[in-house]
Formats: structure tokens, sequence, C-alpha cells
């Protein structure tokens, strides 16, 4: 399996390759404003990449539509708790904007919001702990992503790679069965930007149905405001029922559906944008 790099385009920070078949501009540094659009568009042609999206705060959304770019997604808040951010894109290839699973991830949201009206409550299952993950479990972590994704966006199967993003600004949270992990997620922080996404969740499939994501989100929120996180958001399988469900009914609001945006489980799939304001508990 490649693996996309991530890369500084400027001063900026990009992800890309292959893999993916699309730029992901993950971090903008103001000074590299307009000049970067341009950068951008060499660098899908370089390698004809089919699509290029970008997270962006409001105040450039005028230059990036000039430049052929459309909002897919908005998450209020997300830099510093106060100026919306927006993800954009751009298609080089108008077959990658057209997605069969459309209808679906129309029914996956109906049901996440009829979910999230509902009274619901997890509670921890007997013998089990929920609690921040070390370097000494990387190994164990790379193992469950191993089990739970065929192909991923990140370098998550490896524990190299796991420790490097632990050691600087990633929280990983698993549930624990004595010895056993059970489930995991991560929480990647911006501090710069007072935001965090949450992502990389993943159950030992003997476990699904028990509700353990829900109390890893919740056991990740409660880390990110000791940390002063304003703003948590996820980049979600748009066509996945229990994590969409999941975070509708913890309180997140949809933001916006990114088409056919990322590699994994094997194909390239639509990712729903999710986000909730973390301030006041």
């Amino acid at each position: 399996m490649s693996i996309d790099v991530i890369e500084e385009l400027g001063k900026s920070v990009v992800q890309h390759g292959p893999e993916n078949d699309r730029i992901y501009l993950m971090k903008l540094a103001t000074e590299d404003v307009p000049e970067i659009i341009t950068s951008l568009n060499s660098l899908a042609s370089l390698h004809s990449y089919s699509k290029a999206f970008v997270k962006v705060p409001q105040a450039v959304e005028e230059l990036f539509e000039t430049a052929g770019y459309k909002t897919e997604a908005s998450v209020p808040g997300l830099f510093n708790g106060t100026e919306t951010g927006l993800f954009m894109a751009r298609y080089f290839d108008d077959e990658r904007h057209r997605d069969a699973d459309a209808e679906r991830i129309k029914k996956v949201l109906s049901a996440a919001y009829i979910k999230a009206e509902q009274s619901h409550s997890v509670r921890l299952p007997e013998e089990c702990t929920c609690r921040l993950s070390s370097p000494a479990h990387c190994q164990q972590m790379a193992e469950l992503y191993r089990q739970t994704f065929a192909s991923y966006p990140f370098p998550i199967h490896d524990p190299e790679y796991l420790a490097k993003t632990m050691a600087k600004n990633v929280l990983y949270a698993g549930i624990w069965r004595g010895r056993q992990l059970l489930a995991l997620a991560s929480a990647e922080i911006d501090h710069q930007n007072s935001n965090a996404e949450l992502t990389d969740f993943a159950t030992d499939p003997d476990w699904r149905g028990h509700g353990l994501a829900n109390l890893l989100l919740q056991h990740l929120e409660e880390e990110l405001r000791l940390f002063g996180i304003k703003t948590g958001y996820t980049i979600a399988r748009a066509t996945s029922y229990g994590m969409n469900i999941c975070f509708a009914q913890n309180g997140y609001q949809f933001g916006g559906t990114l088409v056919r945006n990322t590699q994994i489980g094997g194909s390239l799939e639509s990712m729903n944008v999710w986000h909730k304001n973390l301030e006041g508990g």
C-alpha cells in the first residue's frame, strides 16, 4: 500500500499522492496567499490528480472561488472559535465528482438526524476501562487498525507513525478489557487554531454494537477541553451509519459532504463533515 506524502508548499502544509489521487491543503499559511492557488494547480497538473481540496478560513473564500473551487463543507468557529473554516474543492476530472452512493448517503444522514432526536445512553462494559493510549500501546493499536481498514489516507497501520504523532499533537484513546484493546480513536489537535479533528475510530469486530465509539468520543472531548480546544470536527465516511449516527447523537452538526474524497477501505469514498462547539462543557 502506497502512502501519500505530507510536505510543505511554501509555508503551508499539503498531503498528496496517487493513493487518494488528490491534493489536500491541510494548513494554509496566510503569507502564501494568493500564490498558493497557482502552486496547487501546478502540483495537480504535474501528477495528473483528479481533485484538490483545501481547508481554509472564510476570509479567502472568494479567492479560491475565482480559481474554480467550490465549498463542499463549512465548520463555524474552526479557527480559534471565531472564524468559519471551509472545505473547498476543485475537480480536474468530472468523473471524480460523480458518486454512485449519493442516495445511500442521503439515507445515512436521514437516519443520523432521526437518531439524534432520540435519547440514548451508553455505559462502559463491565471489566473495561477507557483511557488515553501511551507509546507502549502503538503495536497493539496498529494491529487493530490493520484489522479494521484495508486502506487509509494516513499510515496508521505503522506503529512508528502512531508513536510519532502521539509525541507531537495527537491524542489516542482506547477501551481495554484487561490487556485486550477493544476500540480506538484519536484527536488531532491544531493548537494554533484551537480545533481538533476526531478521527481514526476502530472497533474490534467482536465488540461492535456496544456503543464504544460514543464513549471514546466523549472521553476525547473531555481531554480536549483541558487543552482549551474550542471546536471539534470530524471527516467521517459518508456511507457509515454507525459513525454518522455517533456524531449526530453527541451534539455534532452536519457541515457538508466531500465528494469521493478519501481512499479508505479499498476505494475512494465521500466523507461527511460534522462539527461541535466544545466550549462550555
